[in-house]
């Protein structure tokens, strides 16, 4: 799918409307295409001054819209006449503009469904809720992110709605805080590779740590971003020393798909002078493709007075 398409599913996908194999497909997009993700934060903060707009509610309202939306299955309204295709969030939008300046649409089918829709997360977001009694506590006040996964209104008026809720909080301190450091090991295995990259950066200051040293492998191992691996690799450089840390990157060497990779972890095996690591690379430098790396085994083998070949 193109951007164009898959831009036109970021305004459902913040309000559960996506399948959960396009909403796959759009985070996947998202993880790799820098401009569709920009694009998803600027609506995702349009949403968000939606989210916190109040708007008085007329008591009537669900009653009108079902009212109209009947009538519209019913065919008791005239269609206008067919008009191109428009996006969803634009169709969001219109219906919202028609319904703030004076809710003169309601017996209008896209109307009456887009009403329908304002009149759910209203009385969400507004706090405003005549069944009392069987509704969510009130949350504090924060930027909450909502996703709403089902909505089943019933006969006697009422709507019960099934949503995901998460709220951001931003906390602060310097890398001694255990709090920190507990929040950076955690979003070294976030799904967005720009913050494990900031985040394996900062906790390369503390690879002493065995937490931090674990985590580092393990980006080293097996984080899909070269970059990621490279910032765990600069980690890495003090605790080359280390067996198992020296074991872990020979497995790197063999198998990664990054010659700038490659390269980096033949200059930390060599750092220390260790003849284990002559079989590694005698075995690499014989399958190697890239020329850059496979000159920088043979230049770490001649250092070594060890043969280019293997015996």
């Amino acid at each position: 799918m193109t951007c164009d398409s898959l831009r036109k599913l970021i305004p459902l996908y913040y309000y559960g409307e996506l399948t959960p194999e396009e909403e796959d497909l759009l985070e996947e997009h998202l993880h790799e295409c820098a401009a569709c993700e920009r694009e998803r934060e600027r609506l995702r903060l349009l949403a968000a001054a939606l989210d916190r707009r109040q708007q008085e509610i007329p008591p009537l309202l669900l009653e009108d819209c079902r009212d109209g939306l009947m009538a519209a299955i019913a065919g008791g309204i005239t269609h206008p006449a067919a008009k191109p295709a428009k996006g969803p969030w634009k169709l969001f939008l219109e219906a919202m503009g028609a319904t703030l300046s004076g809710f003169q649409r309601y017996r209008q089918p896209v109307g009456a469904l887009a009403l329908i829709a304002i009149g759910f997360f209203a009385a969400r977001f507004t706090g405003t809720n005549p069944n009392a009694a069987t509704s969510q506590p009130a949350s504090p006040a924060g930027e909450v992110f909502a996703t709403v996964r089902n909505v089943e209104p019933d006969s006697a008026g009422r709507v019960r709605i099934a949503f995901d809720e998460t709220r951001r909080r931003v906390v602060s301190g310097n890398m001694e805080d255990q709090n920190i450091q507990k929040l950076l090991l955690a979003a070294a295995h976030e799904e967005n590779p720009a913050v494990r990259v900031e985040s394996v950066g900062l906790l390369r200051s503390r690879a002493d740590s065995g937490e931090v040293r674990d985590a580092l492998l393990n980006a080293v191992a097996h984080d899909p971003n070269a970059g990621v691996r490279l910032k765990a690799l600069e980690g890495l450089k003090p605790l080359t020393g280390d067996a198992e840390v020296r074991n872990a990157l020979a497995k790197v060497l063999l198998v990664d798909d990054n010659p700038a990779v490659r390269m980096q972890v033949v200059d930390l095996l060599v750092a220390r002078r260790d003849d284990s690591v002559v079989g590694v690379l005698q075995n690499l430098v014989q399958k190697e493709n890239n020329s850059g790396v496979r000159l920088k085994c043979e230049k770490a083998l001649k250092d070594m007075n060890a043969s280019i070949g293997t015996f």
